[in-house]
């Protein structure tokens, strides 16, 4: 049975998420491109942070950031490789897409990677509506990193 909550990123049980998120990360993205929050970071009153699982064990994680009153931004999404091929992370993208709509935000913004490592994550937020655009808050013109957004609708 799969579940989406809202929970703490600091829980015990969301180790393994996280350090293969970090791995994923750091696989082929340069050091100075990398724009992952940790566990710590996304501990944080203007963060919502949902944990996926099936049945008790989580398989995978996102968040979304306040920006401002109106736009948040997706951060770090992810679902362990091993259950992918399930639509889970569709799911979870949807999740957080009704999650921010529901917060009252009118637009829903991502930094994702470049390289081959992003390409089915860069495919599954086009489909899910997610355009190109330009840097948003914080960010730079970093040729490693693909910018997208979403009206809410």
């Amino acid at each position: 049975m799969i579940s989406i909550a809202r929970e703490k990123p600091t829980g015990a049980d969301l180790g393994l998420l996280f350090e293969r998120h970090t791995a994923d990360m750091h696989a082929d993205t340069p050091p100075e491109s990398i724009h992952m929050m940790d566990a710590g970071e996304l501990d944080r009153p203007d963060i919502w942070f949902f944990v996926m699982r099936d049945g008790a064990r989580p398989v995978g994680m996102g968040a979304f950031k306040r920006i401002d009153d109106t736009h948040a931004e997706i951060k770090s999404m992810h679902v362990l490789a091993e259950e992918r091929g399930r639509g889970l992370s569709r799911a979870m993208l949807d999740h957080l897409i009704a999650g921010a709509r529901a917060e009252g935000f009118t637009r829903l913004s991502l930094e994702t990677g470049i390289q081959p490592t992003f390409i089915a994550a860069r495919a599954l937020y086009a489909k899910a509506g997610f355009a190109e655009c330009p840097p948003f808050e914080g960010y730079w013109d970093d040729p490693n990193s693909v910018f997208m957004t979403k009206a809410l609708d």
